[in-house]
């Protein structure tokens, strides 16, 4: 599953930027060369804050300009000091956006890292990891002509509609005004767009309803607020204009699939070389793209060990007397698929995920794994219809600049599916499945690992979180459940926690293998039901999903493996000085920080 809301505001925004290029910026190159020859007394250490505060400084400036160039980014985080502006997805803006990059990593470059405390020379890497990434996405990536689905203001529209960041009449304003350059977005989304892939056309046409949905909420929402009549008239004409706009666009691309083959069509697979420069980008480990798929064969060969042993101890159970297979992989399918026939159904599974909630919060702090935050209570609703399409459940998290915002559990309903695919999807997500899930999006997953994140003292980690730090506490903290003794230690949850663990390891070898070694949707089906023992209907919304995105894949067996081998390290250092409760607090204390810098925080405290 995943975290998803701060990444998708985040990328789109870096295509849609707009230019409002900043003021002369305090440098820190004469500092930094200064201090590197003050000794350490207490007049370096004067020295040393002035150098640190200047940086502090600087990044706040790049903060202020970053919220007035991307109008949309700044949503994303929580800032709506300019949500009244839409900006134009045009070669105009890009070339801005690329102008404004390369001149804050000329700013940045100036500083001196070694000078830095360690909290704030993480800082810098993260920000200048953000910029070049920024560029290349841009330059090199090119996203924002073969992805029509990057173009959607339904997003923006939600966040501004659904916060409570100003007044309800104050936010219906500044919708009115953000509408009126609806059309001009869509014509230039429609001239940036050039040999799309097939699967990206399909799902921009498949989310498009979305927007219409938010504009209709728009609509609604605005007959509680007192609007004068030229007022009503302008939401009244820019609505409709909007509904116009989004309608072409999605029967322009209608059009478009008509004619699409893969012969005259651009693969979604990226290949080798912008995998492996993505994945640096967006992962930030310790090893390269290839490795982590060496080191993801790996542990699934030792996961299938692990499983052979609890299907051995499940089978009389379940299986009765029959005959055991030979084959170890058919023989733990069975049991799995024994065990899937509990579960919940499609009327119950909202309910069922509500009532997951207040029980795994009461076995973190029963069992004295982490602090709780009860002032942030968790919303559990229905995917909104614009997010719907490539995953089952994620959560849409509150920013450090709107900390009080509700953080919504959105689960995908099961509907417009099949008696077989219903079936599927539910014994997929079966009784023991359907609490790792909110395991791992809410309690202690991506909720409250979200929480600690907005924090952390530091704002750069919690506006240029990691998303491989993201995603891999939300599988650890999955272990760290069973590990604690949730779901009294039955063979069955271990079980269905290795397979759902396995999903982790089998995404980054799916995704490397499909990118990069170019594996058939044939091959790829094999391994996710045989050998990750998925169901078809899950299977096949990884497909798609592989088919959709690229390395994000990756960042649930990467950040995984590397808190794990992290929290190895802390207890072989500490010995029985080591105390879990204290590791995942501090841990979680740095922010979302890639997991090689949180290692060098920890060994330095």
């Amino acid at each position: 599953m995943r975290y998803s809301s701060v990444s998708a505001h985040a990328m789109r925004s870096i295509v849609l930027a707009s230019m409002a290029l900043c003021s002369p910026m305090l440098s820190l190159a004469a500092s930094s060369a200064n201090s590197a020859s003050v000794p350490n007394t207490s007049a370096g250490a004067v020295q040393s804050a002035k150098l640190n505060h200047a940086f502090d400084q600087l990044s706040q400036q790049f903060l202020t300009s970053l919220w007035r160039i991307s109008p949309e980014m700044a949503i994303g985080f929580g800032k709506f000091d300019n949500a009244s502006q839409l900006t134009i997805p045009d070669q105009h803006s890009r070339d801005q956006w690329n102008a404004f990059a390369k001149q804050w990593l000329a700013k940045f470059s100036a500083v001196d890292a070694s000078k830095l405390p360690v909290q704030q020379s993480s800082d810098l890497a993260l920000i200048q990891n953000f910029l070049n990434g920024s560029v290349w996405q841009l330059t090199t990536f090119r996203e924002f002509e073969w992805n029509p689905s990057e173009y959607n203001i339904a997003g923006e529209i939600d966040s501004i509609l659904n916060t409570d960041y100003a007044s309800k009449a104050e936010r219906i304003h500044t919708l009115i005004k953000r509408l009126k350059n609806v059309p001009a977005y869509y014509a230039a989304a429609r001239a940036s767009i050039v040999r799309p892939t097939m699967e990206h056309t399909q799902l921009a046409i498949q989310q498009a309803p979305g927007a219409l949905v938010m504009l209709d909420q728009v609509e609604q929402e605005a007959k509680a607020v007192k609007l004068n009549k030229l007022e009503q008239s302008e939401l009244k004409e820019r609505i409709a204009e909007a509904r116009t706009a989004i309608n072409g666009y999605k029967e322009w691309l209608v059009e478009l699939a008509k004619n699409q083959n893969p012969s005259n069509t651009r693969s979604f697979r990226i290949g080798a070389d912008l995998y492996e420069a993505k994945f640096g980008f967006d992962i930030q480990s310790s090893f390269t793209a290839k490795e982590m798929f060496q080191r993801a064969v790996a542990a699934k060969q030792a996961m299938h060990q692990n499983m052979d042993k609890l299907a051995d101890e499940l089978w009389p159970k379940y299986m009765g007397e029959q005959v055991k297979p030979e084959n170890s992989l058919e023989k733990i399918g069975m049991v799995i698929d024994k065990l899937s026939a509990n579960h919940t159904t499609p009327d119950k599974l909202m309910s069922d995920v509500r009532a997951h909630i207040p029980a795994l919060e009461s076995w973190i702090t029963s069992h004295d794994l982490l602090d709780l935050d009860p002032s942030k209570p968790l919303v559990i609703r229905e995917t909104p219809e614009y997010q719907r399409g490539v995953t089952m459940a994620s959560l849409d998290s509150a920013q450090p600049f709107t900390p009080t915002r509700d953080t919504y559990y959105n689960v995908t309903p099961i509907t417009d599916k099949t008696p077989e695919q219903t079936e599927s999807l539910l014994r997929e997500y079966n009784h023991w499945v359907l609490q790792i899930l909110s395991i791992h999006e809410a309690v202690p997953g991506h909720y409250v690992q979200l929480l600690h994140a907005n924090r952390s003292p530091s704002i750069i980690k919690s506006l240029f979180g990691n998303g491989a730090m993201i995603e891999g506490w939300a599988v650890y903290g999955e272990r760290m459940m069973l590990e604690s003794g949730y779901g009294d230690n039955a063979p069955e949850m271990w079980l269905m926690y290795s397979k759902w663990n396995l999903r982790s390891i089998c995404n980054t070898i799916l995704d490397y293998s499909v990118h990069v070694l170019g594996m058939s949707q044939e091959d790829a089906m094999h391994l996710l039901t045989k050998e990750a023992f998925q169901s078809e209907a899950e299977a096949a919304g990884k497909w798609r999903r592989v088919q959709l995105t690229s390395v994000q894949l990756d960042s649930y067996f990467s950040g995984f493996s590397e808190i794990m081998a992290l929290r190895e390290e802390r207890k072989q250092a500490l010995g029985d000085k080591f105390d879990l409760k204290q590791f995942h607090e501090q841990f979680l204390s740095y922010g979302s920080a890639p997991v090689r810098m949180i290692r060098g925080f920890m060994e330095k405290n």
